[in-house]
Order: structure tokens, then sequence, then C-alpha cells
């Protein structure tokens, strides 16, 4: 009995049926590959087995080559995301300093000598010379005799000129303190966004490369199963 033969629709060969494949019993995917080449292919042609095999390997090239492209356009994305945006991430200190006038940084200076232990050790020095000078010498008339009241209005003074200055001090540090957290909230707010991103940026990426290697599994199982048949 004399077989049918078919005509491939891209290499245009005449064969058998056993060696051609329906348009309607092969993928939509590898359809597109083969209009690629054929662009009058459609359900109603054949194509012989050497040639769908060659499809099927172009389909998958694509695939793969499509898996790099997206990894290296999704590194780009982050890159351009991470460019575009202002860098919070800068020291704070210099830019807080260059607001503060004559008069708070003299503040500031003071209230951190009158909180060191040089002040502690010139108070006391000045201190012990002074009760010396005015208690123990007996012979010459001393400028503060005891009770030392002129030192008791030195300290009454230098106490009232400290505690505000001291004041203004802790007011500047809590309002430096309220702007170092404004910052590190804005840094942390943007890495958690960014962060965010980059797990959608993944998850779609990892999606689309579910389907693909889905797409190859399918187009394996074929291939073993036409195997099979032969």
């Amino acid at each position: 009995m004399k077989h049918s033969l078919y005509s491939c629709a891209i290499c245009e060969k005449s064969l058998p049926q056993n060696k051609m494949t329906s348009g309607e019993l092969i993928r939509p995917e590898i359809s597109k590959e083969i209009i690629r080449i054929c662009p009058d292919w459609n359900d109603q042609h054949f194509i012989c087995h050497e040639d769908l095999a060659v499809m099927r390997s172009r389909y998958i090239h694509h695939l793969l080559i499509s898996d790099k492209n997206e990894l290296t356009n999704l590194k780009q994305k982050v890159l351009n995301q991470l460019d575009d945006q202002k860098l919070l991430s800068v020291e704070m200190e210099p830019h807080l300093d260059q607001q503060l006038s004559l008069g708070d940084r003299l503040a500031d200076r003071m209230a951190s000598f009158g909180g060191s232990w040089k002040f502690l050790i010139s108070f006391s020095i000045f201190m012990a010379f002074w009760l010396r000078a005015n208690s123990l010498i007996y012979w010459w008339q001393p400028t503060d005799p005891y009770p030392f009241i002129f030192l008791n209005l030195i300290l009454s003074c230098l106490s009232a000129i400290q505690a505000p200055v001291i004041m203004m001090s802790q007011n500047r540090k809590e309002a430096k303190d309220r702007v170092r957290s404004l910052h590190d909230y804005q840094i942390n707010l943007k890495a958690e966004l960014e962060i965010r991103i980059l797990h959608e940026k993944i998850d779609h990426l990892l999606s689309h490369q579910w389907e693909k290697m889905m797409a190859i599994e399918k187009i394996q199982l074929e291939l073993l199963s036409e195997l099979r048949s032969t």
C-alpha cells in the first residue's frame, strides 16, 4: 500500500505521515517560533520531525536568552533607581553645626567646659587658693575675709550664668536629636521601600522563570513521548 506524502512547511521535503507532525498537534509557543521562519504557517500545515526538533531548540534557546536579558534588565533598573534617588545616609553633624550662631557655639563650648574634669580641677584649685589666701595669712589684710562674702557672690553669679547656658545647650542637643531621629527614620523608610521593590522584582522574575521551566519541561515530555512512540 502506498503511503501519502506530505510537504514540510520549513524544508519543503515530501515525507510520509509517520515522519511528519500536523500543525494542530504543535504547541502555540512552538508555532510562534515556526511563524518567524515561515510566516504562512497555520494548523493545516505539516512539519517534519527534524525541523520540529530545530524549532524546539530555537524556542528553548530564546527562553534562556530572555532569562539572561531579564536578569540584566533587573540589575540595570535597580541601579537606575538607586542612582536617581537622593542619597540620605550622609553625616548630619556638619550640616547642623553650620546653622549655629556665634552665641550658640559659645554656649556649647561653655557647657562642654563646665561639664569637664578641666573645669572641676581648675575650680578646685581656684577655691583652695582663694580660701588659703583669705584665711591663713593673718598678718595681711585679706581681700575676702571669713565668711567669704565676695566668694559667695562670685559663685552665685557663676551659677546664674552657667544654668541658662547649660539649658540652652541641652535644648539645642534635643533639637539635634530630633533632627537625627527624623533623618534615621527617613533612611529606614527608604531602605524598607527599596527592599520591598527588590522583593517584588525578584518574585516577578522567579514567576517568569517558573513558567519558562514548565514550558521547557513540557517540551521534554513531548520529546520523550515521541521517542517512545518510535
